[in-house]
């Protein structure tokens, strides 16, 4: 028997595509609702899915009771029920509000649930929160989170995999920069050793040879913030010295000598996750929990940047596209560059030309990668990457225009009167 036709639309059902609390604002203050509905139903519109690891035992039963007693739900072992596991990890499934209820719970409760809701109110704080923050850099505060910001990447190397030996005269990487800077470059990132996988490391004298002299060049005739890519500390001081407002370390400042530098000079910090070297990283690529670790690992380099001295509004984050990660591991933290803003820092995400965009497209060497690499740095910008790294300049500054517009027609609507905590939630 044949399906009977549908019935014809009459109420016009239509699945919103609203996720952050702006827009889910907009789209309930458009039903002309009470103002102050608007503000109580918005905290209803989402559900956070919040991963935790390590929680005891004894908490974890509780956690999820205080959950359910507000209407949300958490997942944990099975082993917390017959006591076969000592600690556990859990994933929180709750709206806004529920959110907001819950923490003065845990506020009052042991086994370090207390200690939790901290840390999760700072992650949900973070995870929503936009607008303008200013990176402190050396010489310069750099503006981000006001629109996705772009990076320009100019190596001073012969042996980089996608541009080595073109720019390794001074004044053609003088002149790339200036180039990159008239095509909208928010920042310049200058590096005299190649990373790529498998790269034998050149000395601190070798790369200093490299990148000092475009530094000297640069030097007090470019407004645009420089950064220096260096595994180096000796390198990293000469060059903030010399100008350098930013060190973008491939280590994540592993070393405390490279913290150090970054606490006395006052420079900026990107905290790049990477097992091993570029040597020796992609024979290590197995991760039982690819995210969580390189979560987990952020975590620990900028816990221990901020406790040698370096402040913590002038560090960046990166995941490491292509450090220690297959092709398909990068594309994962690509489509989940937005969980690394828990952490509270700007977001940074290289992808341009690197060899996991041809494992996508199925063919091609660096060069014929350009649109692939577009396509994940407009992904990136909407999951609300703070700088793009990238080779190709004026054609990403384009693409993340509409993004940049897109993001301000959503998030131009009329809010209530009670904050919705899209920069300063309300628990």
């Amino acid at each position: 028997m044949a399906e009977p036709a549908p019935r014809p639309h009459r109420f016009h059902a239509r699945v919103l595509s609203a996720t952050t609390l702006p827009e889910i604002a907009r789209e309930i203050g458009a039903t002309a609702s009470d103002p102050e509905g608007v503000g109580i139903m918005t905290r209803k519109g989402r559900i956070f899915a919040v991963r935790l690891d390590e929680v005891s035992l004894k908490a974890a039963p509780i956690l999820k009771q205080e959950l359910l007693s507000v209407g949300g739900d958490a997942a944990h072992a099975r082993g917390v029920a017959d006591h076969s596991v000592a600690q556990t990890p859990v994933v929180l499934l709750a709206t806004w509000g529920q959110y907001r209820r819950l923490l003065p719970k845990l506020r009052r409760q042991p086994f370090r649930l207390a200690e939790l809701s901290e840390e999760l109110d700072r992650a949900l704080r973070s995870f929503v929160a936009h607008g303008p923050r200013p990176l402190k850099a050396a010489h310069r505060t750099i503006t981000l989170g006001d629109r996705p910001r772009v990076m320009g990447v100019v190596n001073v190397t012969p042996d980089s995999f996608s541009d080595g030996g073109r720019y390794l005269a001074p004044d053609l990487a003088v002149a790339r920069a200036e180039t990159m800077a008239s095509e909208g470059a928010d920042v310049i990132d200058i590096g005299g050793e190649s990373t790529r996988p498998g790269a034998t490391s050149v000395s601190a004298e070798v790369e200093w040879k490299r990148v000092g002299p475009v530094l000297d060049r640069l030097r007090g005739r470019f407004k645009v913030p420089l950064s220096i890519d260096t595994r180096h500390a000796e390198v990293a001081a000469k060059a903030v010295e010399a100008g350098a407002d930013l060190v973008n370390d491939v280590e994540g400042l592993r070393t405390e000598e490279m913290r150090r530098v970054v606490a006395r000079t006052g420079a900026a910090a990107v905290v790049m996750h990477m097992r091993g070297t570029p040597e020796t990283m992609q024979s290590n690529t197995d991760y039982v929990d690819l995210r969580g670790e390189v979560y987990r690992t952020l975590a620990a380099a900028t816990d221990r940047a901020v406790a040698d001295g370096i402040e913590p509004d002038r560090l960046l984050i990166d995941p490491g596209l292509g450090f220690g990660k297959t092709a398909a591991q990068s594309l994962e933290l690509l489509w989940h560059a937005d969980e690394f803003r828990s952490l509270g820092f700007p977001v940074l995400l290289g992808a341009s030309r690197k060899s996991f965009l041809g494992w996508a497209l199925g063919s091609g060497g660096p060069l014929d990668r350009m649109e692939a690499g577009l396509a994940a740095a407009v992904l990136a910008a909407e999951r609300g990457v703070d700088l793009v790294r990238t080779h190709d300049v004026r054609e990403t500054v384009r693409a993340l225009q509409l993004v940049a517009r897109g993001r301000t027609l959503a998030e131009s609507a009329a809010l209530p009167a009670e904050p919705l905590a899209t920069t300063e939630p309300d628990f």
